[in-house]
């Protein structure tokens, strides 16, 4: 028997769909066919994110003829980074795999998901080095926003857009996402400690239904980003951000004070006539705003860790934990 699939217990695959009525079957069978090969237990969870057309009835037909398969109805549509946090909250697997509902990713690709995973990674990220989309609207901003996201993040991928991704289970216990940030796990993974991998998978074009993503989503991915790498470096201490921030105007302030009194002694030039008392009134203000800023996020940060019970560090292992 292989060992390395014997030590794997259970599986959670989690799918949402937004109006994809017409993919839910064929990509259901496409699954179960795909885990049935795999030596493990194994629940699959589809998330119904708020449907206006017959999504949720075809995903509890679905549900009716295979017990291993969960349907969560959201109230409305929430998004993907919530009904994937929706299943999330609900998986009971040793290692949760997401998927796009839009059949556009293979589920024969689970496989290779785990193989990659048995290598000792905590999160297994797809490549779809081969993407069947649109150039311009698709491909060329995922370029740019892949780019710009490993760049700042550190934890250079490929294809931080597919979502075909592999985690154990522990990584996900502690993140709450909002807005665009599934994507980001990879990076919370990376900064936390964890082992983060990336294999080529196959990505298909799409057969049914419409693409719910447009251009304007690169705007909202580098948006999250700049919040993600906030939280990672200065979550504990807001205070260097808005300091930085508030000694830069003040010195900016006392430089226009001085020029305008150069000016004045040396060049006979009045204050009136220049924008320079507007300027030092605008940066000394702005200055000492985010001084105070930094000062009540502080503040909020200790309240947020203390009042919680909180640490701002995570513990690996304890070796003799006895001794200590």
């Amino acid at each position: 028997m292989d060992t390395k699939r014997s030590t794997r217990k259970s599986l959670s695959i989690v799918v949402p769909f937004f109006n994809e009525e017409e993919n839910i079957r064929f990509l259901s069978n496409e699954i179960v066919e795909s885990l049935e090969k795999i030596d493990c237990e194994w629940k699959i969870i589809f998330v119904n994110d708020g449907s206006s057309d017959n999504s949720l009835e075809v995903m509890q037909a679905v549900a009716a003829e295979n017990n291993k398969i969960i349907v969560i109805d959201l109230r409305r549509n929430y998004g993907q980074t919530a009904a994937m946090m929706a299943g999330f909250d609900h998986a009971k697997g040793e290692i949760i795999i997401a998927m796009d509902g839009d059949g556009q990713n293979d589920p024969a690709e689970i496989q290779k998901l785990l193989d990659e995973m048995d290598k000792g990674f905590d999160v297994v990220s797809g490549w779809r080095r081969d993407r069947k989309d649109k150039t311009i609207s698709k491909k060329i901003p995922s370029n740019i926003a892949n780019a710009i996201i490993s760049r700042v993040s550190g934890v250079h991928l490929h294809d931080y857009g597919c979502s075909l991704k592999a985690y154990k289970r522990e990584v996900l216990e502690h993140v709450r996402l909002y807005g665009e940030m599934h994507r980001f796990i990879p990076i919370y993974t990376s900064w936390e400690g964890g082992k983060v991998s990336e294999v080529p998978v196959n990505h298909r074009a799409r057969l049914h239904g419409q693409s719910k993503y447009g251009l304007n989503r690169i705007f909202k991915v580098i948006l999250d980003l700049m919040f993600v790498t906030f939280m990672e470096h200065y979550l504990t201490k807001p205070i260097y951000v808005f300091g930085s921030a508030a000694l830069a105007l003040l010195a900016t302030s006392g430089l226009c004070t001085l020029w305008a009194v150069y000016l004045k002694i040396f060049e006979d030039v009045s204050f009136s006539i220049t924008p320079l008392p507007v300027l030092i009134g605008t940066f000394f203000t702005t200055g000492v705003t985010c001084l105070l800023m930094g000062i009540l996020a502080e503040l909020l940060t200790r309240t947020y860790y203390e009042s919680q019970n909180k640490k701002i560090y995570k513990v690996r292992s304890i070796t003799h934990q006895e001794d200590l």
